[in-house]
């Protein structure tokens, strides 16, 4: 029979202890990531929002933007069993934004803070660190348009990579306006692009009438070429744009963030307005681009509430752990057996398993064997599962109600009373253990 395989552009992530590989591919690694990222959105006042993983389509041809990338080539659409098109969500910022207006969370005072952490798909080819599966953190901010609010996020950003001893990214921001400033800048790249056409990709010819900034988000190569010489955003910005754009650089002089301006971000959805900003790192190749974000002041009305100031970011998972091995950060090892409970026959197997349930119980790490081991093969996995302690059970233990426990690092073996209160001893000699071993360093 043929064995089924992951879909291309899906990755089974697997505990380390059992399939090794790449930090992006052990599921302790994202655990240990994502632990900082809930932590430090806590910190910072955001709260979780879980949104489904597929939408009506329609919302995310509004949002996202109709010559956009994303929605030309890369959603996964699909017309369901009532003939609706659904699509999975390839991006987190719409489906947070049509909850916020179904839930009517706009009559909290603002602003209002989300995160999530959440799956996203594009059909695209499959790249280092973006997977036709992919995982994203996100956070969400609604009711502030003041530059402040743009720089703490952007230092929001900023703490979470030193919490997570991520070093060496360098910000890159922009502004790409308001829609007022950008109907001048449109006409201008127009023009601009109208002298080069023969050199533009066909999706590009047909983004020129209609939204000619998408042209510089292009990944075409060609493309990329002739966009080198377009007009820069920031010299059509209007005087509100201008002042927004200069207090959001005063707000992080202010807090000693360092940025570079780069005029060519423009971001690959078309919701933003004015602030843009990039982590890139060196670490990934080509791939730079670790977390990405900006304002995006006109989404909520253009799906159907009242004017909003909001913005946010996203942070692939995959290219930040990818970042993070990259740079040789260390993360926590898992939690190893503290105590292995061997046995031999039936009535001390029934016995280790009562007294490994207890032990868990409270919270100590404790197993036995459940697949019929002899006892040498139990104490070899003992050994493979790095069980700190291991207890032998058998008819003569039973019956005395002694055992002896073995610290498997030292050798060294302690009685215990099996029939009283077998998690206070084992606590005791567990931190024995630790005091011993912090005085021989």
């Amino acid at each position: 029979m043929e064995l089924i395989r992951a879909q291309r552009g899906t990755k089974d992530i697997l505990p380390g202890k059992i399939g090794g590989g790449k930090a992006e591919e052990k599921s302790e690694c994202w655990q240990a990531a994502e632990e900082v990222l809930r932590d430090e959105a806590g910190v910072n006042g955001f709260s979780e929002i879980r949104t489904p993983v597929f939408e009506d389509t329609r919302l995310f041809q509004r949002s996202v933007g109709e010559t956009t990338d994303v929605v030309q080539k890369e959603m996964y659409i699909f017309e369901d069993k009532g003939g609706r098109s659904v699509t999975l969500k390839p991006e987190g910022t719409a489906g947070v934004v049509r909850s916020y207006l179904e839930h009517g969370l706009y009559n909290s005072p603002a602003p209002q803070k989300f995160y999530y952490l959440t799956p996203c798909y594009r059909y695209e080819k499959a790249q280092a660190g973006r997977q036709r599966e992919f995982h994203q953190f996100g956070v969400e901010i609604f009711g502030s348009s003041m530059p402040l609010a743009d720089a703490g996020l952007i230092a929001f950003a900023h703490g979470l990579f030193d919490r997570l001893c991520v070093h060496n990214l360098k910000l890159k921001i922009n502004s790409i306006g308001c829609p007022d400033c950008r109907a001048a800048y449109s006409k201008a790249l127009k023009a601009y692009f109208e002298q080069s056409k023969d050199r533009l990709c066909e999706t590009c010819l047909s983004r020129l009438d209609r939204n000619p900034m998408r042209i510089l988000d292009c990944k075409s190569p060609e493309c990329s070429a002739v966009a080198e010489g377009a007009p820069h955003i920031l010299d059509y910005l209007c005087d509100d744009c201008k002042a927004h754009f200069e207090g959001v650089k005063a707000a992080l002089d202010s807090i000693h963030i360092s940025y570079e301006i780069d005029p060519t971000i423009v971001r690959g959805l078309d919701y933003y307005t004015r602030t843009v900003f990039e982590f890139v790192s060196s670490d990934l190749g080509a791939q730079s681009t670790v977390c990405g974000g900006g304002r995006y002041d006109g989404l909520v009305q253009e799906m159907g509430g009242k004017p909003t100031p909001a913005l946010g970011f996203g942070l692939g998972l995959e290219r930040l752990l990818m970042v993070m091995e990259a740079q040789k950060v260390e993360f926590p090892e898992p939690q190893p057996c503290e105590l292995y409970i061997a046995s031999i026959g039936e009535a001390a197997q029934k016995e280790a398993f009562r007294m490994a349930q207890e032990l868990r119980e409270c919270s100590i790490i404790a197993f036995c064997d459940e697949v019929g081991r002899s006892l040498n093969a139990q104490m070899k996995y003992a050994n493979k599962l790095g069980a700190q302690f291991t207890l032998v059970l058998g008819d003569d233990e039973l019956e005395k109600g002694l055992g002896v426990v073995k610290n498997m690092k030292t050798g060294e073996k302690t009685k215990v009373n099996l029939n009283n209160d077998l998690e206070g001893q084992f606590a005791a000699i567990s931190v024995q253990a630790e005091d011993e071993e912090d005085i021989s360093f």
